[in-house]
Order: structure tokens, then sequence, then C-alpha cells
């Protein structure tokens, strides 16, 4: 089969590659998912890269942690292939039990960004920060996948107003008419206090602050926050370290939580998906996708790195 194959750690290439078996003597069920599209994420790059915090992956392997295909008949998600068996290939190894049905209303690449991405956004406020009806919702880097679907989800998880905060103009305008109530450029040259830029967008009140970025992006979202306030650092956009002062994250009594989606327990994660499902069906959620041709995984790689603002999928 045609796979995305990682030969060295670093960017995959398209190659052939051995088509997966089922091991009848596995300890968990296995099953073959005919792959439809999958998606590229950060994490798939760090993953080749071979600097993951959970270990390299064997060589050689398929890349890619999640996509979108059929299984006995049945449209699915899946985010847990089993090695070296990864989703950017024709077929895929995992456990059907892992696996999400998706509504025949949503697109193949719609279904792949509501995996990684969408459940990053969900999670960050409901499992992580237990968002409330009626509180102040930040996202930072809003501009991405991630939080395009933040900003959408905090209002439909009942947000009273939500500020969208990033670099791009066009992604900020994106993410208005997704239902944000206020924008704030990260990068404005002419901006001294950032922090209370973001406090004012948020009309004096941050109850929850959604944080891909990390650097100074979340040094103005510690100082902006309000009292009590949950911050949920998921990402490292902006940077991998940040000089936090003390005195504002006690004497507000802050709650700095670490998120992963791997750390979720699968039932929350498979009702996540579900009601994101449900929005898209519905027309309450929209996400743009960037399909691209598996032949063309490199220019993929490349424009992940440029910064898309659209979910890169690779179609087989």
């Amino acid at each position: 089969m045609r796979a995305a194959v990682l030969h060295e750690y670093g960017v995959p290439r398209p190659d052939d590659f051995d088509e997966p078996e089922v091991d009848p003597d596995a300890e968990s069920e296995q099953a073959i998912v005919r792959v439809l599209a999958a998606g590229l994420n950060p994490v798939d790059v760090a993953i080749c890269a071979g600097r993951f915090y959970a270990g390299r992956p064997p060589l050689p392997s398929v890349a890619g942690r999640e996509g979108m295909g059929t299984l006995d008949g049945e449209r699915v998600y899946f985010d847990a292939p089993i090695a070296p068996f990864g989703s950017m290939a024709e077929h895929a190894l995992v456990d059907p039990r892992s696996t999400y049905p998706v509504p025949d209303e949503v697109d193949d690449g719609v279904a792949v960004a509501l995996g990684i991405s969408g459940l990053a956004a969900w999670l960050a406020l409901t499992w992580r920060a237990g968002l409330q009806e009626g509180e102040h919702v930040l996202v930072l880097g809003a501009s991405g996948v991630v939080g395009q679907i933040a900003v959408q989800a905090a209002r439909l998880l009942g947000a009273a107003r939500v500020v969208a905060a990033a670099r791009s103009p066009m992604g900020l305008e994106r993410c208005l008419a997704l239902g944000a109530d206020a924008a704030v450029r990260l990068d404005e040259p002419a901006r001294e206090d950032l922090p209370g830029a973001l406090s004012e967008a948020g009309e004096g009140r941050i109850d929850v602050v959604v944080d891909p970025l990390f650097g100074e992006p979340f040094v103005a979202a510690v100082r902006a926050a309000s009292f009590g306030a949950r911050i949920v650092q998921l990402g490292s956009g902006a940077g991998d370290e940040a000089t936090v002062p003390s005195a504002a994250i006690r004497g507000k009594m802050l709650e700095i939580l670490g998120h992963t989606n791997f750390a979720a327990p699968p039932e929350v994660k498979a009702e996540a998906y579900r009601r994101m499902a449900e929005a898209v069906a519905a027309g309450r959620v929209k996400v743009d996708t960037d399909p691209m041709p598996l032949e063309q995984v490199a220019e993929a790689w490349d424009r992940l790195a440029a910064g898309s603002h659209r979910k890169i999928v690779l179609v087989p």
C-alpha cells in the first residue's frame, strides 16, 4: 500500500509499505480501517522527529496519529493506530473499541479536525477548566484550528463573552465571524499593555483561558486573568519558556492546568467527540480544511510549519 513512511527521524516520505494484518493472538482487539483522510498535527511532527516525550516510533513505520475511514462499512474516527501502521496510509490497524462513529453529515476532513485539534479545544474548556455558563473566556492562538474550535465551543457551552487573541488579522476576522465577541492582536507593534488590552476585551473579566501558545502571551493572560481564573496550558506555539510573576498567580488564586488529550479518560473523549460531531452536523460548528494528496506529505509538513489556519488533511 502507499503510505507516508518514516525511514529516519524527520519528515516521512511517500513509499510502499506492507499492508496491516490482524494478529489473532494480540492482547487487544484489532481491525483494519480503510483510511479516507489522515490529519497532520504538531504532535506528528514531534513524534516523527524523535522528540516526543512518550518515546520514539519504530523505524520504518507509517506516520500519523489520527484519521477517518471506514470499518465494517461504517464511517469512524480513530486516534490510536497500532504501530507500525499509522494513519497516513491507505489502511491502518486499530482497536475497533477505540474508534468513534462519524455522522454522515460530517465531511471526512472535518471529522479528522474534530479529533486531536477539536478534543484539545473542547476538553480544555470542559474536562480541565470546568467552564460554567455565563463566564468569560479568552482563547489565545485563536486563529489556529484549535483556537477556532475553542471559540465556537466556548459559545456552545454557554460562555457569556469570548475573546479571541492571535497575530493574524485575517484569522481574527474569521474568529469574529465564528462567534467571538472581541479580537485582540498579539503582535500589534504599538501595543505596550497587552494584559490591559486582553482585560478590556473581556470587559474586565476573564474566567477561563485556553492557551496553546505559552511564552509572552501566557504571561499577559496571567496578568489579565480575574480572581480564581483557570488557565489551561496545552501547547508552546509562542515559546517553551515563560517568566511569570508569582504575585499574579497567588494573589488572584489562579489555577494553572496542564492538558493533554492522551490523559483524558476514553469515555470523556468519546462524549466530547460525539457532542462536537453533532454540533457540526447541525451547522453550529464550522472548520476549514486543507486536503492534500498523501504523495505531497513533505509539502504538508512545510505548510504546517508556515502556520496554516486550516486543518491539513492527507488523502490517500
